[in-house]
């Protein structure tokens, strides 16, 4: 499967202040969401976001978890429907590749 950019509209909202449309700009979601995919593809029973955070450490939670809704938008990653305790003690969706 290809590997489409990610199109910039789509990492910020109308409403949100201009200074997030520049970050929209320059952030290299791209990349980021094909190295947050690989997280993925090494757990073929599927995984939650917990366990790709874990998995990336010199990245913080606020750039790894919104690659998520850009991989399932292209149909790279699935929700399996599945619900795993996360560390917090919450539901996490489980994500496989696809």
């Amino acid at each position: 499967m290809k590997f489409m950019a990610s199109n910039p509209f789509f990492l910020r909202r109308n409403t949100d202040p201009d200074t997030s449309h520049q970050a929209a700009e320059q952030i290299p979601a791209t990349e980021l969401e094909a190295l947050v995919l690989e997280v993925i593809q090494t757990f073929p029973e599927g995984c939650i976001s917990d366990q790709v955070v874990q998995a990336l450490p010199t990245f913080g939670v606020q750039t790894i978890t919104p690659r998520f809704a850009g991989l399932l938008r292209k149909s790279h990653i699935v929700d399996t429907g599945e619900r795993r305790r996360a560390a917090s003690g919450r539901s996490q969706r489980v994500m496989k590749a696809v």
